[in-house]
């Protein structure tokens, strides 16, 4: 196999080199005046007539503020701009919390949502690791509203959606917005040395393993208000965006991931409960890639199976091989074995094969069974974050969120 694909060697960090300035080259358009985040086109171009979201604005936020970090401050104006759209355009200060994003009209969308606060908590974290202007008031808002309207003590745990008002809580809960709010916390965690962050990131881990185990390491995604999963959910949507039905390979992936990262920073590989937590890790990848990878006859993650393994929606996301590459190549890191390495190469090759858009740029967002690009879910390519992290987190530290591991300049040899 192409040495490019092979984890540890010059050849795959310089490949991956190559796709991240790629990716921040393509997005460079992404800043709308009022500071909000354009939806990109398949050519990086803007789609002003799209609605711009709270998440892909953090997420934006999240990428360029690396990108000044990797390449030079003049990717600042992406992460000004950005950043007025988080803490102006935005955000709600008659009823508190953030927009979920704006309509093609400039309205605001109705309701609040937990994941795209815990994506706003991300990119505070950021802001106070990078000292930007301000940083340390978009924090302090940031956590204090998510401290109050969405994590709930008593279950350890998050809330869901709330109405625009913040005066009605829906009674759904789900596994989506915790995956990322551990993901946000353990950055909060890591900018602002609160442990308290960390520890609530545990606490959602010890029970999602629980879920976990007790389905086969399927993960149940949604559940009602007293956690108890529903496990026909969107049986009529089954490939929607954030909540499909069924088992979703690409958040096994994600939650193995998360889960190292946590137990690493937690108490560290030498610890006595460690191989308990890397032993869930391990489990959850197996099960994403029995059930998902090649799983129709042909390469790539299926989006969805049923609870028994079966493909529900064959369609290939892109953000579920970028957590695959990252999973891939931490799980080799802890554990040693070749046959991470293994894994991670060939899901580099599928990368290079049928994933990156080698005329246009970016990654195709979704392709059909036969790898080829479709968009009935993601129309045009918006989402940098995913991509551009999978260039990364495979040569830095386990204990340590990417950012932190950017700011201190804690990666391999070879990264920029």
């Amino acid at each position: 196999m192409d040495k490019k694909y092979q984890i540890d060697s010059i050849e795959n960090i310089r490949f991956l080199n190559e796709i991240r300035k790629n990716l921040v080259d393509f997005g460079k358009h992404v800043v709308a005046p009022d500071g909000t985040a354009y939806y990109l086109g398949d050519d990086g171009s803007p789609w002003p007539n799209f609605n711009r979201d709270t998440y892909e604005n953090a997420r934006m936020y999240h990428v360029y503020d690396m990108a000044a970090l990797l390449y030079g401050q003049e990717w600042n104006r992406l992460t000004d701009g950005l950043k007025k759209g988080l803490t102006v355009t935005l955000r709600d200060r008659k009823n508190g919390g953030w927009f979920d994003g704006l309509l093609a009209d400039e309205k605001p969308k109705e309701g609040k949502q937990c994941y795209s606060h815990a994506f706003v908590v991300l990119a505070a974290a950021d802001a106070l690791m990078a000292k930007d202007t301000g940083a340390e008031e978009f924090f302090n808002d940031a956590v204090q509203c998510f401290d109050h309207y969405f994590w709930i003590e008593k279950d350890g745990m998050t809330a869901d959606t709330w109405n625009t008002e913040l005066s009605t809580l829906d009674e759904y809960r789900g596994l989506n917005a915790n995956m990322h709010t551990v993901e946000a916390l353990l950055n909060a965690a890591d900018a602002s040395a609160q442990e308290v962050y960390r520890e609530r990131a545990g606490r959602i881990i010890n029970r999602v393993i629980k879920l976990a185990s007790d389905n086969e390491w399927r993960i149940p995604e949604h559940y009602t208000e007293k956690w108890q999963p529903l496990l026909d959910y969107n049986k009529d949507h089954p490939d929607d965006q954030f909540k499909p039905y069924g088992a979703t390979p690409g958040h096994g992936l994600e939650w193995a991931r998360l889960i190292l990262q946590w137990a690493s920073s937690t108490f560290g590989p030498d610890h006595s409960d460690f191989p308990y937590y890397c032993n869930a890790a391990e489990n959850l990848f197996d099960r994403a890639v029995k059930d998902g990878w090649h799983a129709d006859g042909s390469p790539g993650f299926v989006y969805t199976t049923d609870w028994f393994g079966k493909p529900i929606v064959s369609d290939r996301m892109h953000w579920v091989l970028a957590e695959a590459i990252n999973t891939a190549a931490v799980l080799y890191r802890v554990t040693k074995k070749e046959t991470y390495a293994s894994a991670y190469a060939m899901f580099m090759q599928y990368l290079d094969t049928c994933v990156l858009d080698h005329k246009l740029g970016s990654w195709f967002h979704q392709l059909n069974q036969k790898n080829e690009p479709i968009d009935s879910v993601w129309p045009g390519k918006p989402d940098l974050y995913h991509a551009f992290q999978a260039t990364l987190i495979p040569y830095c530290p386990i204990h340590l969120s990417v950012f932190k591991a950017v700011k201190e300049q804690l990666y391999a040899e070879g990264i920029a």
